[in-house]
């Protein structure tokens, strides 16, 4: 299947702040590109920095799930793009950014947050399993964050990379050695670009959910998620909308001294 990465035409709608003085427009006319924005935290951090006045890129191999996003910001006279993109194809991430600066003519925020998921204990794990989630959730991770932070340093403004880790990626987790390896090189690969473009103005941080109410953890049986529920203290799964707020924290001015950080955003799960 051929996908297209051409950025569909944004919405141009009057001001959030006029009809909602309750939004703090924390990301006005910010340029922001969202990977895996069509559905989950993606869709949600999507629709939240759009409510704070950035004018957001969602990204996602499916674009009719991407549209339908911004068919929804659009609804609360948001500004959004849509763009089709495998992140872990360099040539389509690259025409991503390229289309997304000829666009809007820069891009200051970046949040890394597509990824899968292909489980399976070691021994049984099969090496396209492996593969698969590593090619996705690590090297999309560097495609993309390589990418954007040429155009950041070029055009000399600063920016914000914000990279989707996990609590795995700290503690480990039985059954997803590919994913816990992918977001463990997630948290390192955060700490080293953090070192590196700092001088240039561009903080780096990553946020590391636990268990989250997405629509596949909701599809899980009963028992599975109450057992997620137990070992969080809070008692609860976390919301895409928990997550959002974390990554609208980090991407405001409100952390413009934090970077190399990793936010656990989990419950106090201990594993």
């Amino acid at each position: 299947m051929t996908i297209s990465n051409e950025l569909r035409k944004p919405f141009n709608l009057r001001s959030l702040a006029a009809q909602n003085p309750k939004v703090n427009m924390r990301l006005k006319d910010k340029i922001a590109i969202i990977t895996g924005g069509g559905n989950g935290i993606g869709k949600a951090t999507a629709q939240l920095f759009a409510r704070e006045g950035a004018k957001v890129v969602v990204a996602d191999i499916n674009l009719a799930a991407a549209q339908e996003v911004v068919d929804e910001i659009a609804q609360f006279e948001g500004v959004a793009s849509c763009a089709a993109v495998n992140v872990a194809d360099a040539g389509q991430v690259d025409r991503m950014v390229a289309n997304t600066v000829a666009q809007y003519g820069r891009i200051d925020i970046l949040v890394n947050n597509a990824g899968i998921l292909a489980d399976a204990r070691l021994v049984k794990m099969e090496l396209e399993q492996w593969q698969r989630v590593i090619e996705v959730n690590l090297k999309g991770v560097f495609l993309c964050g390589q990418a954007v932070a040429r155009v950041m340093e070029t055009q000399g403004t600063g920016g914000v990379i914000l990279n989707a880790a996990s609590v795995v990626g700290l503690y480990g987790n039985f059954g997803q050695s590919n994913y816990v390896a992918a977001k463990a090189g997630v948290i390192g690969m955060t700490k080293t670009w953090a070192r590196e473009l700092g001088k240039k103005g561009i903080r780096v941080n990553a946020v590391a959910p636990g268990f989250i109410a997405t629509e596949m953890v909701k599809a899980m049986p009963e028992k599975i998620i109450a057992l997620m529920k137990e070992k969080t203290p809070l008692n609860r799964l976390g919301t895409p909308e928990d997550i959002a707020n974390a990554y609208l924290f980090l991407a405001s001015d409100e952390a413009s001294f934090i970077t190399g950080a990793v936010f656990s955003v989990d419950g106090g799960v201990v594993v």
